[in-house]
């Protein structure tokens, strides 16, 4: 195996292939504590990619209710276990990956979903940890909680499909690190499935090959937003390109909130394989919780989120989420608006820093007509 750097781990690791990072990598940021759970987005990319025959069972994009929501059934409780303890020292992972706790003859730790793991994609929806006694739930903050993970394909750096494959037929593009699946040398024998740590690779039983999310790429070369984006109810959304830690750029949006701000997190990054969408954690969740599925950065980043309203810029940032279809490459403030541009620089949308609010009385005297609870 090759030795890779993990900048997520801040550490080399152990990989199959030596690592090659595309010209730009496509990631996302999801702001999680916007997230309704109305499933738009999984009914977006489910009405535009999984419609066909053997695909019905498959959810490029699910939500999840945390903690005891998963799709398939422990997708990540079962690894978890499996990996066994994850030390971290600092912002250093000391613990082992799922490549480097790869049994013999196994490229990655894992484990392949049956059945009836894909039978309940809403198991835990809405569902709490502990209980709430004749209206507890008023005293806030709770000690019953929840919250929404949406979830698609990561495009990982090194993903662990790509890895696990044994006929090579899954390949990062080198324009913008999305990842792939030819379907001309698939031939099915589902170690993609297996080798996903997030189990997003699904298996096609009436094609005989494995499937997976595909970013929207026609969209993406189109300079476009993913279809699960721009439909998402909540604006909780926002894709773009990330650098290497070394090479941020404040003016590039995700770099902004991932690298400057360190306010958007990867999902268990003690998996290893540096995956490429960045969730801000949520609000009213255990430390603990948080700890283990967003690595060591959780609660600075919370406390980040909760002071927000004093940082014109980053406020700005995150009310650029949802804005328009375009990919914002660039963005930047001036005075009391936030404008997201291109990567040459052309502006794309602008919006204001404050949303005005306006208070109209109930009864117009102008007209003698009473609003209230007009439509």
């Amino acid at each position: 195996m090759a030795r890779v750097y993990n900048w997520q781990l801040q550490r080399e690791m152990s990989y199959w292939y030596p690592e090659s990072r595309p010209k730009r990598q496509f990631a996302a940021v999801f702001d999680i504590n916007k997230c309704i759970a109305c499933q738009t987005c999984t009914l977006a990319c489910k009405t535009t990619w999984t419609s066909g025959k053997g695909q019905e069972y498959m959810l490029w994009n699910n939500v999840e209710s945390k903690p005891y929501g998963c799709y398939p059934l422990q997708w990540d409780l079962k690894l978890l276990k499996a990996l066994g303890p994850q030390e971290w020292r600092g912002a250093k992972y000391e613990g082992r990956t799922i490549f480097e706790a790869a049994p013999a003859g196994e490229r990655a730790l894992g484990w392949r979903p049956g059945d009836l793991d894909y039978s309940y994609p809403n198991v835990g929806e809405d569902d709490c940890a502990g209980r709430i006694e004749h209206g507890a739930d008023l005293h806030l903050p709770h000690a019953a909680w929840f919250f929404y993970l949406a979830r698609i394909c990561n495009h990982c750096t090194y993903p662990a499909c790509l890895a696990s494959c044994p006929r090579g037929s899954i390949y990062k593009r080198p324009d913008d690190g999305i990842v792939l699946l030819d379907q001309g040398r698939c031939r099915g024998y589902r170690e993609c499935t297996k080798g996903c740590p997030y189990k997003k690779v699904y298996f096609n039983p009436l094609a005989g090959v494995s499937e997976k999310c595909i970013a929207c790429y026609p969209k993406i070369e189109q300079g476009l937003q993913n279809q699960c984006f721009v439909n998402c109810i909540g604006k909780i959304r926002l894709a773009g390109w990330i650098s290497k830690p070394d090479q941020a750029n404040p003016e590039n949006p995700i770099d902004y909130l991932v690298h400057v701000k360190k306010l958007a997190l990867p999902l268990f990054p003690q998996f290893g394989l540096e995956p490429n969408v960045y969730y801000i954690p949520p609000l009213n969740a255990p430390a603990a919780f948080l700890r283990q599925m967003f690595g060591p950065g959780a609660a600075a980043a919370l406390e980040t989120y909760r002071t927000a309203v004093d940082d014109a810029d980053l406020a700005g940032l995150l009310g650029l989420f949802g804005c328009t279809e375009q990919i914002v490459s660039r963005w930047k403030r001036q005075d009391d608006w936030v404008i997201a541009a291109r990567e040459n620089g052309d502006e794309i949308v602008r919006v204001p820093l404050r949303e005005p609010v306006y208070l109209r009385e109930a009864f117009d005297k102008k007209y003698q007509v009473t609003r209230t609870n007009c439509p």
